[in-house]
């Protein structure tokens, strides 16, 4: 990680005090996150607004050490333009032996999509933010990469309703898929193979965008479970429990556990999101209908995906303009 400026300086925001290069002026605090305060700044040399992420002791333990790791190999190996990018990278440190404190430079986008996703969207605004999703998750997925941990904190959007993922702190490769650990997604995100400890793949990324997209709609969060359990039984409330195929594949404790609670027979699509929550129906676009949203919910909002992941990512315009 080299450092071609040679001057730094101090700014403290609370209790966080970046250490940046001279030609990252006025500094403003524009969140913090579970791994690191984000300011934004004016790039004197590349004449933009650019965001600069502070990691939060990256190197305390192994764990977060690796997240540093990945996400800083991600943003710069991927280059689409629905993924954040890594525009530079430094440290202020000039040792090995001080060498504590990472800062990430990106590309300035104007909020996140958990502050703008309970606004009124109509059917333009939802298709196009939902096919840019597709699009970048595709992406990912088309390299080998699972996200596992979508959710609306990291979608940032511009005003033009230009969106970009980001924070991979926490992706994987897919041929890790089989050591990887439960604890991923955050819960209300988090799809039906990871609450019970299956093997999964692409398609934990595909249920957390429908999560996503369930929640622009409804203007709520849909499976807002209180702890694994709870999501469980969330989730099978309104999708209903799943096939006694699917329950053999578990490990016996847990297929044991869920064959022992009352069977749930969810509710139709139609009744989980009626016309009355949608927006009224695009003039500009036919297409774009409360039944054409639904049907690309079903898709996603699936208890077992088993693969069916691929066809939506190849056909990612299915909802969109």
């Amino acid at each position: 990680m080299a450092v071609e400026e040679t001057e730094f300086y101090a700014t403290k925001f609370e209790e966080t005090t970046f250490l940046v290069p001279v030609r990252y002026a006025n500094l403003k605090p524009k969140g913090l996150g579970a791994q690191g305060m984000v300011c934004s700044a004016y790039d004197t040399i590349r004449k933009q607004t650019v965001a600069i992420k502070k990691m939060t002791n990256p190197f305390n333990n192994f764990v977060y050490a690796k997240r540093a790791y990945r996400e800083i190999k991600l943003m710069k190996l991927f280059n689409h333009k629905n993924i954040m990018g890594l525009l530079n990278a430094f440290t202020p440190q000039r040792s090995l032996e001080e060498f504590k404190d990472v800062y990430l430079v990106m590309e300035h986008m104007d909020t996140d999509l958990n502050k703008i996703i309970r606004n009124e969207m109509d059917h333009e605004v939802i298709s196009f933010l939902m096919y840019q999703m597709l699009c970048g998750i595709k992406h990912l997925h088309s390299a080998g990469i699972i996200h596992r941990d979508l959710k609306p904190s990291n979608i940032v959007v511009n005003s033009n309703c230009t969106l970009k993922i980001l924070d991979f702190g926490l992706a994987r490769s897919v041929a890790q898929t089989f050591s990887m650990t439960a604890y991923v997604v955050t819960r209300y995100y988090r799809a039906p193979e990871v609450i019970l400890e299956m093997g999964y793949k692409e398609n934990v990324d595909i249920w957390s965008i429908g999560c996503i997209m369930g929640e622009m709609i409804r203007n709520g969060i849909l499976f807002p479970g209180t702890d694994h359990i709870d999501q469980w039984f969330k989730i099978t409330q309104q999708l209903g429990t799943p096939s006694n195929e699917f329950l053999s594949k578990l490990e016996p404790m847990i297929q044991d556990y869920i064959m022992k609670r009352r069977h749930n027979p969810g509710y139709s699509f139609e009744r989980l999101f009626p016309n009355n929550l949608f927006p009224p129906n695009s003039t500009k676009h036919g297409d774009l209908n409360a039944s054409q949203a639904r049907d690309l919910l079903s898709k996603m909002l699936v208890i077992d995906l088993n693969g069916e992941w691929l066809s939506l990512e190849r056909d990612a315009s299915a909802c969109s303009i």
